[in-house]
């Protein structure tokens, strides 16, 4: 089996959490457990089935956990593992360099618009 090499720590950090949509999926999972069909209300930009994608990902890591409740119709949430909430800070250093980063498109006279209710 050929070992896995990384040359920086950011490396192994993306690999996990990189892409478009998952660290919106952390971010939406940061405080409360939600339902796939709240996932994508919160976030309607993203397909279900790339939703539901990114959500097995995510699992597979041991960054979110699954819970199935044995009901008709099947329910289903996720929620961050307790290694997934160990992401918390770089959550944080990430939604406030985001927020840094609009308010300088809007000095530059960019039309952009932050809304953080969202989450």
């Amino acid at each position: 089996m050929n070992k896995k090499i990384y040359n920086i720590g950011v490396e192994a950090t993306m690999e996990v959490i990189g892409g478009k949509w998952k660290p919106i999926i952390l971010c939406n999972l940061r405080y409360e457990t939600l339902r796939p069909s709240d996932l994508q209300r919160k976030i309607p930009e993203i397909s279900q089935k790339m939703l539901i994608q990114q959500l097995r990902e995510l699992e597979k890591d041991n960054i979110v956990t699954r819970k199935v409740y044995q009901e008709v119709p099947p329910k289903v949430e996720y929620s961050l593992s307790s290694y997934g909430k160990s992401l918390g800070e770089v959550l944080d250093i990430l939604c406030s360099w985001g927020e840094l980063h609009v308010n300088h498109l809007i000095e530059k006279g960019e039309n952009v618009q932050l809304n953080c209710n969202n989450i």
